[in-house]
């Protein structure tokens, strides 16, 4: 199965697919495409910036374009929904549901949430009216599967604050965290303290830290050094830039500063985890 919606006027694209044919998986390889994974089915191994993600059956993967993906040829049970910027985030999109959201702003760590039997059954019916929306070629056909989509964001959106302990903070506490991480995403090339951004959101460090901490939220500066490292990584494996390159690239005025942050994340030296990458990755 593949489904394909494309508005030529602005380039905007939504695909639903099984991944059962080459096309389908050679999208995972366009660079500007968000893309939610749902298991329904049995349990599935998928690559993410070269890890093993084992997605077991009725979890959802939520990954922007900056994150790889990789599935096996004899995939089963996967069903996605892809699209681009231009179909979703151009929208006048609320903050939490939009391509900037809980959901997509880019960590270093794509999240998953689980289903239980009524969502499983809710997210099954909604794969079918997205099947039957793709069969009307009308005019109103992008805007009936973009409010589809925001639904479906919604509905995910409500199960991963519950999942990260955040059902119970207020809208304003939702969004500092929020706006804290798409900070980070923005600027961590340069910014690499957490004063940086406390000054950015006009608080002080310490407050900012110890309102994570007291809201069991991963600290600010491990959500920053966890999305440095996560973009060495994927320096290191998918380019061809030398260590140093990538220190300058990453905002490090020296190289050997980069290399011990590096290695005191990793355990390993960017030459150590440039050689070792190859074995990352393998469904065996």
């Amino acid at each position: 199965m593949k489904l394909d919606y494309h508005d030529s006027r602005d380039e905007a694209r939504f695909t639903l697919t099984s991944f059962q044919c080459k096309p389908s998986i050679q999208l995972l390889a366009e660079k500007d495409l968000y893309k939610i994974l749902w298991c329904a089915a049995s349990t599935q191994k998928v690559i993410v910036d070269g890890y093993n993600v084992l997605l077991k059956a009725n979890q959802v993967l939520f990954c922007t374009p900056v994150n790889v993906v990789e599935i096996p040829d004899d995939n089963h049970g996967l069903i996605s929904y892809l699209f681009n910027r231009e179909f979703y985030c151009i929208q006048n999109q609320d903050a939490e549901v939009s391509c900037m959201g809980l959901l997509f702003y880019g960590s270093s760590s794509a999240p998953i949430i689980d289903l239980d039997e009524k969502e499983q059954k809710s997210m099954d019916a909604m794969r079918v009216l997205f099947e039957e929306e793709f069969e009307n070629k009308d005019q109103v056909q992008g805007e009936m599967l973009r409010t589809m989509l925001k639904r479906m964001l919604i509905t995910a959106t409500r199960l991963i604050k519950k999942d990260q302990n955040q059902d119970q903070l207020t809208n304003k506490q939702v969004d500092l965290i929020r706006k804290f991480n798409i900070l980070v995403e923005q600027h961590f090339k340069e910014k690499h303290q957490v004063a940086d951004y406390a000054k950015l959101l006009f608080k002080s460090p310490k407050t900012l830290s110890n309102f994570f901490k007291k809201h069991d939220v991963k600290s600010p500066l491990k959500i920053i050094n966890d999305r440095i490292t996560a973009e060495a990584k994927r320096l290191l494996r998918n380019s061809d830039h030398t260590a140093e390159e990538i220190a300058y690239e990453l905002g490090y005025t020296e190289p050997s500063h980069f290399s011990k942050f590096f290695k005191k994340q990793t355990g390993l030296s960017p030459i150590g985890y440039r050689k070792g990458e190859k074995s990352i990755g393998n469904f065996d």
